[in-house]
């Protein structure tokens, strides 16, 4: 599992497996200087299939996945948590292979098979050996279109997902996101959870699951993914050989033009007060950017001025932010991490705060709001210069691998179309100057309506009213 702080920062909120980038589409946009070491390769197959690749001819491994553009927003709120149902039942037998058959052959490579469901994307991914690809890719076509989803191994896996939703709902983290969610865009799909609700997960049938694959797993919704040592054109030959007969198109129906609706943002808060725990967790969020976004990027570096900040680490008194000094000195907070979560159409912008200083709750949200309006009209060169540098080193860092840069061509491609190449990506960056930090926080953060998540020992937080005041006052 990675951590949650990565996929919060720099990608959308999935249920704690991330890594990657995803990054604006700007229709029209080349892709200049590219070095044949780092292209990016995509071919479209007449069904609608795109194949996208990025080879480098001395990689000994490489990762080849299908990125589905469905998670748990195409969802409606009888069929919450089929999206992450059908995750687990992959593995579990199809057609031509048994589950032990599929473990088995998985081992006997020394292979990685995973997957993981967002609240918008499905990825199905392997890593293994070069010349043992065309198997990997044999086996992903097999549990995309084969799956048997017997009733026997829907009943187990359906005990395995409750206890998974006993376990996430003891992370504090993920129930505050949860929350965060379903209160800013309340009675809409992106809101949903993305294991569901557990009254759903005891009902889901056989044929939810199978509607759902009707639905939602047709090429023109499906991208396959290669990168390491597997060459462009043999993947599309595999593509063709392996899922030429892919549906092109799906129905169109109710729940999937709801899905494509951009969703209404809710200022609104949910707390869940409980004395017991000896925190207060606390997540406040603006509406943020979509994927497409020109302000994508600007939302990032406005996110890493407010910064992230942790007691526990050696360099507490040192994190560059204003707002973590202000945090240490006072005492204000166990942690803090500022955030911009991107979806295809929307966004979160926030802080989530964790504090056992419960007599000064009130001070903690008043400096961080008067950060937010700090950056709408005294942002300085040289925080926004260290907030850029801190945002293309971690773009850098997260394509360590095969599977990570596999990863964040999925995800740009199923989100915007096309892959911004980490050249690209930091001239953009570099061209990002305080002037736009403040536009953009004029435009998102200054006299807007907030969400707000809160659980714990959160008697000392103001209420609403009072937190939306701040949003339009002058510090």
């Amino acid at each position: 599992m990675a951590s949650r702080r990565l996929a919060l920062n720099l990608a959308q909120g999935l249920r704690g497996r991330a890594g990657g980038l995803s990054v604006p589409f700007r229709r029209g946009l080349a892709t200049p200087h590219q070095s044949p070491a780092i292209k990016t390769e995509t071919t479209t197959l007449k069904n609608g299939l795109t194949v996208a690749t990025q080879y480098s001819p001395y990689a000994q491994t490489s990762t080849v996945g299908m990125w589905i553009d469905a998670g748990s927003r195409a969802e409606t709120e009888e069929t919450n948590g089929t999206a992450h149902f059908l995750e687990h039942l992959a593995f579990k037998g199809t057609s031509k292979r048994t589950q032990q058959q599929l473990e088995l052959e998985i081992e006997n490579m020394g292979a990685h098979l995973n997957a993981y469901t967002s609240r918008e994307n499905t990825v199905y991914f392997a890593k293994a050996l070069n010349e043992d690809v065309p198997q990997c890719v044999d086996i992903l076509q097999d549990i995309l279109q084969n799956s048997k989803l017997e009733e026997a191994a829907i009943e187990r896996e359906r005990d395995v997902i409750l206890r998974e939703s006993e376990e996430v709902e003891k992370q504090l983290e993920e129930v505050v996101f949860d929350h965060l969610h379903a209160t800013a865009y309340a009675s809409q799909p992106l809101g949903r959870t993305i294991l569901g609700p557990r009254e759903n997960i005891r009902d889901i049938t056989r044929t939810e699951l199978v509607n759902y694959i009707k639905t939602n797993y047709t090429a023109d919704r499906m991208v396959l993914v290669g990168a390491g040592g597997v060459p462009h054109q043999q993947l599309v030959e595999m593509a063709d050989k392996y899922f030429s007969k892919l549906p092109s198109k799906g129905p169109e129906t109710s729940a999937y033009l709801l899905s494509k609706k951009k969703p209404d943002f809710i200022g609104s808060d949910v707390r869940y007060r409980d004395d017991t725990i000896p925190t207060a967790n606390i997540a406040i969020a603006v509406e943020g950017v979509s994927w497409s976004d020109p302000d994508y990027f600007t939302a990032l570096v406005a996110q890493a001025i407010v910064g992230n900040y942790d007691k526990a680490l050696g360099n507490a008194p040192h994190q560059g932010s204003r707002l973590s000094g202000i945090v240490h000195q006072n005492n204000l907070a166990n942690s803090y991490m500022s955030f911009s979560t991107s979806y295809s159409d929307t966004g979160l912008w926030g802080i989530y705060m964790v504090t056992e200083n419960l007599t000064n709750v009130d001070d903690l949200v008043h400096f961080a709001l008067r950060e937010w309006s700090r950056l709408s009209g005294n942002v300085t060169e040289a925080e926004v210069e260290r907030a850029k540098a801190q945002l293309k080193a971690s773009i850098l860092l997260s394509l360590d691998g095969t599977s990570a840069v596999a990863e964040d061509i999925g995800r740009q491609i199923v989100n915007t179309g096309r892959r911004m190449s980490p050249g690209e990506i930091e001239r953009v960056i570099d061209g990002i100057t305080e002037k736009d930090v403040m536009e953009f926080a004029n435009k998102k953060l200054w006299d807007q309506d907030v969400a707000i998540s809160a659980v714990g020992s959160i008697e000392g937080l103001f209420d609403y009213a009072r937190i939306r005041a701040d949003m339009s006052r002058n510090f």
